[in-house]
């Protein structure tokens, strides 16, 4: 095992959840995450972001039901102006824990442990949700702030304020008058 997988490993074990030995029943736990919570993953496609995390984890007789519920900002460029911004996000995700063989196939929303397994880290799980709540497209409507992080030049070449007259084209304006000529 690396360095990185070590320190990585001791950073996140907050985000290990005993389930041996875990009651029946609804169980929650909250995090805070934020800039050096992202710093854990490798090529992360977030570096700062101030994300709270509530979690719901509902422990039944042959699996556990795992609810995710999201919200915070990450740091990240406007699409629009390509200023800076923190870009609000929010989400709910689920996720279902079954027992399986180590081995067992992962599908998108269910995992496999085994019998035995003493802790769950959800470190992982949290990272991939947080991404999966950045739009394709990130921008936002930031004109209620204080001081709008938009670039307020690109924002004005991107936007001018003459309306664009819309002009003749020769062409056009013969091939209406041939049409206009030719009906019958």
């Amino acid at each position: 095992m690396n360095r990185w997988m070590i320190r990585t490993m001791e950073a996140l074990i907050e985000f290990s959840i005993p389930i041996k030995g875990l009651k029946p029943g609804v169980h929650q736990y909250g995090f805070q995450i934020g800039s050096e919570f992202f710093e854990n993953f490798e090529h992360s496609l977030i570096d700062h972001g101030d994300v709270k995390v509530d979690l719901s984890l509902d422990k039944r007789p042959d699996f556990y039901v795992l609810d995710f519920r999201l919200a915070g900002t990450v740091k990240t460029e406007c699409d629009r102006c390509l200023s800076g911004i923190d870009l609000p996000i929010a989400s709910d995700q689920q996720l279902l824990v079954k027992f399986g063989a180590e081995d067992s196939k992962e599908e998108a929303e269910v995992i496999y442990i085994t019998p035995e397994t003493q802790k769950l880290n959800v470190a992982q799980y949290i990272y991939e949700f947080v991404c999966l709540a950045i739009p394709m497209v990130k921008i936002y409507d930031c004109t209620g702030e204080p001081n709008p992080p938009c670039n307020q030049e690109m924002l004005d070449f991107l936007e001018p304020n003459d309306p664009i007259e819309e002009s003749s084209n020769p062409i056009w304006d013969a091939l209406k008058n041939f049409k206009d000529n030719h009906k019958s």
